[in-house]
């Protein structure tokens, strides 16, 4: 416990390195404590060790199959990793286990659309904002996959809404594209 208590104060001081260090010496007293691991692969996402934190979050997953913040880090850590399909399958497993789950539905809509699927972007983000309507990113991000399935109109409507949600890029937007 000494080691998780100076990990975790360590991690809170953004000092990533120590706490992994920490983290590592309780895994080695417990190897088989899930938070430990989703602890140090939050850290390790934080110094950007990706690979790494992708390895943690997996391992934390195998401890916890029913973990839904560990499928979402990991599938968001795929995402900053620009693996955009298996960023997906782990916003599956969120949704899965949790279908009004609004991050994942938008995370996998943003996926779909750097893939070129905006059709499903268009689904998924619709999902995200039919969860909460206020999200001025969710109705930006599916201006842009309308508009990328030429549907003008329908973009510049969600930069609007967007854009009356605070989102400065939808207001140059709609400046720039919807007159």
């Amino acid at each position: 416990k000494t080691y998780i208590y100076r990990a975790d104060s360590n991690y809170n001081l953004e000092n990533y390195s120590e706490s992994i260090k920490d983290y590592n010496k309780a895994i080695e007293l417990n190897p088989n404590d899930f938070e430990t691991y989703f602890k140090r692969a939050k850290a390790k996402y934080n110094l950007e060790y990706y690979y790494g934190a992708i390895a943690d979050y997996t391992v934390a997953i195998e401890l916890d199959p029913d973990d839904i913040d560990a499928y979402y880090m990991r599938g968001n850590t795929k995402f900053t990793l620009k693996d955009y399909s298996a960023a997906i399958k782990d916003f599956n497993e969120v949704i899965e286990l949790n279908p009004d789950d609004i991050d994942a539905y938008y995370m996998r809509g943003v996926s779909k659309e750097k893939l070129g699927d905006n059709y499903g972007a268009v689904v998924d983000l619709t999902k995200a904002i039919e969860l909460n309507p206020e999200d001025a990113g969710a109705y930006s991000n599916r201006g842009i996959a309308k508009e990328n399935v030429g549907d003008l109109s329908g973009a510049c409507d969600d930069w609007t809404k967007a854009s009356s949600l605070g989102d400065e890029d939808a207001t140059q937007w709609v400046k720039d594209q919807c007159n």
